[in-house]
């Protein structure tokens, strides 16, 4: 990894680094995330304890609630672009979406969660990752 990663939201308004290497990565099926990309999947990565930083558009930043003890999502309010979420328990854990980065992030995902919910329209590929029914634990 080249650091700090760089990204940001479709409009430019929102701007943030990632100052440590990625921790995990991985696919989330669950419905929430098809509803909030509009997508068959996530794709995220985990960022270690304080490594993300914004660095422009901290007022455009809006936090969703999903209540049921799901993570919190994070957008711009501009744009409507999902940025990250964060765990409810400990907002330490936060996990950036992978398209939001300005390049390579250097990590692949190594499993796919929620598969029990994964869209019928779109086929889970045979791509051997761990595949987990729920969140892993």
């Amino acid at each position: 990894m080249n650091a700090p990663l760089t990204g940001g939201c479709l409009c430019g308004g929102v701007r943030f680094e990632v100052t440590e290497p990625l921790v995990s990565s991985s696919y989330c099926h669950c419905t929430r995330c098809q509803r909030r990309t509009g997508t068959a999947a996530s794709a995220q990565a985990r960022v270690a304890p304080g490594s993300l930083r914004v660095t422009a558009g901290d007022d455009l930043i809006r936090t969703y609630d999903p209540g049921g003890g799901g993570f919190f999502k994070l957008f711009c309010s501009q744009c409507g672009s999902a940025l990250w979420s964060k765990s409810p328990e400990d907002p330490e854990v936060v996990s950036v979406r992978l398209g939001v980065f300005d390049s390579d992030p250097g990590i692949r995902p190594s499993y796919r969660q929620f598969v029990a919910y994964a869209a019928p329209w779109e086929p889970l590929p045979d791509d051997g990752l761990a595949r987990y029914p729920e969140r892993p634990d």
